[in-house]
């Protein structure tokens, strides 16, 4: 049994439907989690009745409810507020955890307590399209450490991958990070877990973990026009260009990872001289790839799209290019 502490934050705004699925996937665990806090948005639906049949079954489960609506961001750091854990996951309702978990990351948390982070191979499944495709099938093919330096390497090879959906954080490493910033919006995950990444390095493990569901009413798709889109990047290449910041920007804009946000992010670069230094070569590619892979969803057939999502994903099972041997191994 790990000696460290794991706390589950779980956001929830009327989603009384798909509560049991993400629950019970993380209650089941072989290793299950010490603390999960379930924190219900004000739903107007009956989740807070399973949130709080749960409670009465599991004393793992602790259960805070939001006088009003704050958002999912707003909501997440209450979450990160409360809890308790050495390190600490955040799961979507409608998302769900796969079997082993917890076995599978915190040996290797143990092994490198200077990680910021542990995450593994993420299913996506899109329910508009009935497509699926993999996260992170490129990187290295064995459990390891990969220090900030090791990061830049697989970005620039368009390989590196962590994801945030099944994420163990290091619970003041992210706090130190800002927690999930509500004015970022729909990149605030990807903005705080680069900066732990690359202030502390993380960890990966070679193994499916999570299976993250993607509709169009998800929060991702919440955004009214693509010019809110873009005003939201431009703040977070102006965060990274700020103080706080100063010490990660310079291996972030290393790493091309901006690109990863494909058109909107190469528009923004371009049309504002202080976000210049970002238009690096490994930007570019990341951002072409990138409006490349979402065009082809939206414009081929099913059956050219399932295809195009293996070239640019991988298979479940890949079979990576040769890497440079990461700073520490298991």
């Amino acid at each position: 049994m790990s000696r460290l502490r794991v706390s589950i934050v779980i956001p929830n705004y009327n989603h009384a439907s798909l509560l049991p699925r993400c629950l019970d996937a993380v209650l089941e665990q072989s290793r299950p989690p010490d603390e999960v806090l379930v924190l219900d948005d004000d739903s107007t639906d009956h989740s807070l009745a399973v949130i709080e049949d749960y409670a009465r079954r599991s004393n793992r489960i602790r259960v805070l409810r939001n006088e009003r609506n704050l958002g999912v961001c707003a909501t997440i750091n209450r979450g990160l507020d409360e809890v308790t854990g050495d390190y600490v996951g955040f799961l979507a309702a409608d998302d769900r955890v796969l079997p082993g978990i917890f076995e599978r990351t915190l040996p290797l948390l143990e092994r490198h307590p200077g990680a910021g982070a542990v995450s593994g191979l993420c299913e996506w499944r899109c329910e508009a399209t009935g497509l699926t495709w993999f996260q992170g099938t490129r990187m290295p093919a064995e459990a390891c450490y990969l220090s900030p330096g090791d990061m830049i390497g697989l970005s620039r090879q368009g390989r590196l991958s962590i994801a945030a959906q099944h994420a163990l954080f290091k619970t003041p490493a992210l706090r130190a990070a800002g927690g999930w910033i509500p004015e970022l919006r729909w990149f605030t995950d990807c903005f705080s877990t680069w900066v732990v990444g690359f202030r502390h390095g993380v960890c990966h493990v070679p193994e499916v973990l999570s299976v993250f569901h993607t509709s169009p009413t998800s929060y991702y798709h919440s955004a009214r026009s693509g010019r809110e889109r873009r005003e939201t990047l431009d703040l977070f290449l102006d965060l990274l260009g700020g103080a706080t910041y100063a010490d990660v920007a310079p291996a972030i804009r290393a790493s091309g990872l901006v690109g990863s946000f494909g058109w909107p992010a190469l528009r923004v670069a371009l049309g504002r001289r202080r976000h210049w230094p970002f238009l690096t070569p490994p930007f570019l590619r990341h951002a072409l790839r990138r409006t490349a892979e979402v065009a082809g969803r939206r414009i081929l057939p099913p059956a050219l799209a399932r295809l195009a999502a293996r070239t640019f994903y991988g298979r479940r099972s890949p079979s990576p290019p040769p890497t440079p041997t990461p700073g520490s191994h298991l």
